[in-house]
């Protein structure tokens, strides 16, 4: 196991520079997930660790040694694709072994880390199959084998993924999981798919055209993100955003869009006239069985077995509110919407930072 450094690390493409002077702390034994995107920089940077792209600038280090100019098979690093990779003429323990004996080590050693892994992945009764008698998950999980058997100090994985069906991906996140939770072995792991970072990590690095936007846990990035963009692109349903400015009602702080008045919490460290984007995930926008709240039109009903998705037209604009309650609604009903004062967060309209709501 090893931790990972990068220091003011930059990319550049001809005069064109895409990963812009990138710092970033990987501690040992952590699963870290670079999530963004496309086009933000994630998989560069990730191929510039595996040392498949050199960097323009600045210097990494795995296990406190630099590796700015050391070949990728010299790093001590294993990466898994988003293709399998793999040889179709070789049998799963073939491909499994294949580094080994490459590197010739002996025969009795080999059989003892592919049947390791083999146990690990639950691939031992596939041993003697060839790719294509495989699944895609089985396939995928060759492919995970073949990096584990070289017990390396770090991990990479490329959208590993992005090619199975959406049942498979649920399965195999669970499975990478409980696999880092065995090994405990450094692991850096490259998606677009913030469920995936949020339900794997245990630190999300997020980034946007080659910069890091905020780096936290699950929870920390979803609940107090650093700005309008990570806001956006972490959540699903996504978060409910309205543009306004700060005012007073009876001595209350709130936030006219338009004919809608939105409520603030009364701490809320905010100037009258601010511009500001008022946001509100859509589980803390709670319909209400009263008077009070905010009117909406119902536009559409998704129960999705464990919740209900209400989307709806307030004052011209569509919000969502999930809710778990077994509501009857229908197109075109009225419905009165709650925010959670404490769950509120606004952004600053021309620099997209958060404000303490």
């Amino acid at each position: 196991m090893a931790a990972v450094t990068v220091r003011n690390v930059r990319k550049s493409f001809g005069d064109l520079e895409v990963v812009h002077g990138i710092d970033l702390n990987i501690e040992d034994g952590s699963f870290v997930v670079l999530l963004g995107p496309s086009g933000c920089g994630k998989s560069t940077l990730l191929r510039m660790i595996a040392g498949l792209e050199p960097i323009s600038a600045g210097e990494i280090s795995i296990g406190g040694r630099v590796v700015n100019d050391l070949h990728p098979k010299d790093r001590d690093i294993a990466m898994v694709f988003q293709n399998y990779a793999l040889y179709a003429h070789m049998s799963v323990f073939d491909n499994m072994a294949f580094s080994m004996q490459l590197k010739k080590m002996p025969q009795a050693e080999i059989k003892k880390r592919v049947d390791w892994a083999a146990s690990i992945l639950d691939l031992t009764s596939y041993l003697a199959r060839f790719p294509r008698q495989l699944s895609g998950g089985q396939r995928q999980r060759v492919a995970m084998g073949r990096a584990i058997v070289r017990d390396p100090a770090v991990f990479l994985f490329d959208e590993p993924l992005s090619n199975l069906d959406a049942k498979l991906r649920v399965q195999m996140r669970t499975e990478i999981k409980a696999l880092h939770q065995r090994l405990s072995t450094t692991t850096v792991y490259v998606t677009h798919d913030q469920i995936e970072a949020m339900t794997m990590a245990d630190v999300i690095v997020i980034l946007k055209d080659g910069r890091i936007e905020q780096i936290g846990g699950p929870l920390a990035v979803y609940d107090k993100p650093a700005n309008l963009f990570v806001a956006e692109f972490v959540g699903s349903p996504g978060i409910n955003l309205m543009h306004g400015e700060v005012a007073a009602e009876n001595g209350a702080p709130v936030v006219r869009s338009g004919t809608i008045v939105l409520p603030l919490s009364p701490t809320a460290t905010v100037n009258p006239g601010q511009k500001v984007v008022y946001g509100i995930r859509p589980e803390h926008l709670r319909p209400s069985s009263n008077s009070s709240g905010l009117g909406a039109k119902v536009i559409v009903v998704e129960p999705t077995g464990a919740e209900i998705h209400i989307y709806a037209d307030l004052a011209g604009k569509e919000v969502c509110a999930v809710t778990q309650d077994r509501l009857q609604l229908d197109p075109g009903d009225e419905v009165r919407l709650m925010p959670l004062l404490d769950r509120i967060h606004l952004f600053d309209q021309a620099t997209g930072k958060a404000l303490a709501a």
